[in-house]
């Protein structure tokens, strides 16, 4: 700033520049007084040309005027004729009062369909049109249009105008009306203008074919050309000026006590007017720098400088605040950074050599280092920095502290984690009463066994006699094996219910489907749902928690049977299917129950939206979390069949060991 303020004071006129002015203003006066009658010159010349040009656009109106005119009147002399009123001496009188209107019309026909000749007003024909009219003329009988001929010699320039004849669709005769091209410049041009100006009429390559020239041939320095537009004839008007270009000597003289006058009084302002500027240009300057260091100063997103070399060139409050560094320890340092973490030293060198390299990452996030050790979470959005001449002189970053941002998406993991704690919770509850009657069977099992090995040893006992360990071994082995699924019952459940932190690990579907098949099991019997598994073989591994995968799998399998409750028994059957598509592991769970409505479905996976009257609206929502957590995807379709198809699918692994899962197991009833 201080610079920019010392060179806005080196520009005053106290300055050694204050000679330059006056001799500019020298050069400025003889450049004007030779500039000044040329410029004259120019615009004289350019005033004839507009005006020759207006003048061209009047008579060239005032030609078709002339030829609309007449076209009005053949075509009310045709309208008459084929209303079959006119006699042919009427009609004799009318075409020779139309000739003593229009000078212009040498002759006028009217002819048969055949071409012959009825009836003629003016200097006889020759025995046969020319054949630009004849063109003309057949041109009119297919289109049924009038049509003009292109001009053509005779004894003059003439130029023939066709006009069909019509009744009732069908052609009735042609009506000529023949011009002289000389005639309709004489009555068309005005005299005064022909005083002036040579006016011809050309053809397409520039042929005479009617000239007037009162005054004599132009010179050929004012000139204009302008279609006539005529329908089936290209006419061209053109015009050339008699006058010449104006002279230079009368100007020079005016021009020169012109340019004498307004030099020295411009002198005079420009000097006041530069005062004024160099004043009123400091205090601005003054005031944008002013603005500027206040905006800075204001901005709470930190902005970085660099060169091309890396080399930091400006930081604003924010990022020194930010970094904890004051901006005196930040400009002109030069890599390594004094706010780089050491443990992403690493990944700073790598993407410096990128920037340096040219090949900039829009925006992504890191790490900074305060100054007093404290590590914060950053989001840095990179850009060239470009000068006032498009050159670019290093690179532009904006820096976001996300700690706040950070925070809360960690705040949201854990709610999230809680909402499936909770909704696995609330699963159990739902099955509680299941799983203590199936806990119910092996404990009596295990009670009825153990019940009778004591008999046997009290049996023996009393008659003294020792015990037979072949009779014993059987029973208890039975309640060994009892008592194991009683374990395995209960630590399915605990393993599906406790609090943990989601772990991935490479895992098969079917061992995953396998695995809470139990708990799948104890809902279907409430209902009577028959479960079919059906795993396409040589399936990959997923990357993902066990526990997150069977939670969506048991919160899909028990809306899909609670969806069966109102159907026939023999629909009532769950099918669970995984393949491989596109390289990722699809498993669907599949129903034939009552289906989704399309007003329901679009809000299916909404938090806190439940067709269940005691449902709370977050099964479906934690499975897609959980899902997308994968990077899958959930979906809901219809079951052509009748039901529901709710499908997900993960990134598949290849396994090393080439092992298969093929599974189509089922206890009662068919494929949905």
């Amino acid at each position: 700033m201080k610079k920019v303020l010392s060179r806005v004071r080196s520009l005053q006129l106290g300055g050694p520049w204050r000679w330059l002015l006056p001799l500019l203003l020298v050069c400025l006066f003889l450049a004007v007084l030779l500039w000044l009658p040329w410029q004259a010159r120019e615009m004289e010349s350019n005033e004839r040309q507009e005006q020759l040009i207006a003048d061209t656009l009047w008579v060239e109106q005032a030609v078709r005027f002339e030829l609309t005119r007449n076209e009005d009147g053949f075509t009310t002399l045709v309208g008459d004729l084929t209303a079959a009123s006119l006699e042919p001496a009427a009609l004799k009188a009318r075409m020779d009062q139309m000739r003593k209107n229009s000078h212009e019309l040498l002759r006028l026909s009217w002819l048969d369909a055949d071409g012959h000749a009825l009836l003629m007003s003016g200097p006889d024909t020759p025995g046969a049109l020319s054949e630009p009219s004849r063109n003309a003329a057949e041109l009119a009988r297919k289109t049924g249009r009038a049509r003009y001929s292109e001009p053509y010699v005779a004894s003059e320039s003439l130029m023939d105008y066709h006009l069909p004849v019509l009744r009732q669709g069908k052609l009735k005769g042609m009506l000529v009306a023949t011009y002289s091209l000389k005639v309709l410049l004489d009555e068309a041009v005005p005299w005064w203008f022909a005083q002036d100006n040579a006016i011809s009429l050309l053809t397409n390559d520039d042929t005479v074919v009617a000239q007037r020239a009162a005054a004599g041939p132009g010179r050929g320095v004012y000139t204009h050309k302008r279609e006539l537009d005529l329908p089936g004839a290209n006419l061209r008007l053109a015009t050339d000026s008699v006058k010449g270009a104006p002279r230079l000597l009368p100007n020079l003289l005016v021009g020169s006590v012109i340019a004498l006058a307004l030099g020295l009084l411009a002198s005079l302002v420009a000097l006041w007017r530069h005062i004024a500027r160099r004043l009123a240009a400091e205090g601005a300057l003054r005031q944008q720098m002013a603005f500027r260091t206040a905006m800075e100063n204001s901005m709470v997103t930190g902005l970085r400088a660099r060169d091309l070399e890396g080399r930091v060139t400006y930081v604003n409050p924010a990022f020194c605040q930010l970094v904890g560094l004051p901006p005196e320890e930040l400009v002109g340092q030069a890599p390594p950074m004094p706010y780089w973490a050491p443990e992403a030293m690493a990944e700073y060198q790598q993407r410096l050599a990128g920037v340096l390299a040219g090949n900039v990452t829009p925006q992504f996030e890191t790490i900074f280092q305060r100054s007093d050790g404290e590590r914060i979470p950053v989001l840095i959005f990179e850009a060239p920095l470009v000068d006032s001449e498009g050159r670019q002189t290093g690179w532009m970053g904006s820096i976001l502290d996300i700690s706040e941002r950070k925070r809360a998406e960690e705040l949201n993991r854990q709610q999230q984690e809680k909402l499936q704690a909770g909704s696995r919770l609330a699963t159990m509850g739902e099955i509680a009463s299941m799983l203590a009657h199936e806990l119910n069977q092996p404990l009596a099992a295990i009670s009825s066994y153990t019940t009778g090995a004591a008999n046997l040893i009290a049996r023996a006992a009393a008659d003294g006699t020792p015990v037979d360990p072949a009779l014993l071994l059987p029973a208890l082995e039975k309640a060994g094996v009892q008592a194991q699924r009683a374990g395995q019952i209960i630590r399915s459940v605990h393993q599906f219910v406790k609090k943990r932190e989601p772990e991935r690990q490479q895992l098969a579907i079917a061992q995953v489907i396998d695995g809470i098949g139990t708990l799948i099991e104890l809902q279907a019997r409430q209902y009577f749902v028959a479960i079919r598994t059906a795993i396409a073989p040589g399936l990959p591994e997923v990357s993902a928690d066990r526990v997150m995968l069977e939670q969506v799998l048991l919160n899909l399998t028990r809306n899909a049977i609670e969806a069966m409750q109102q159907v026939a028994p023999e629909r009532r059957v769950l099918l669970i299917e995984a393949t491989l598509v596109d390289g990722q592991v699809c498993v669907a769970v599949i129903d034939r129950g009552h289906g989704i409505s399309d007003e329901v479905a679009g809000r299916l996976f909404s938090p806190f939206f439940s067709t269940k009257a005691e449902g709370m609206g977050m099964g479906l929502s934690i499975c897609r979390t959980a899902v997308e957590f994968h990077g899958g995807t959930l979906t809901c379709r219809a079951n052509p069949v009748g039901g529901t198809i709710f499908s997900f699918s993960l990134p598949g692994h290849i396994k090393n060991n080439g092992d298969k899962h093929v599974a189509h197991r089922g206890r009662r009833g068919g494929h949905p």
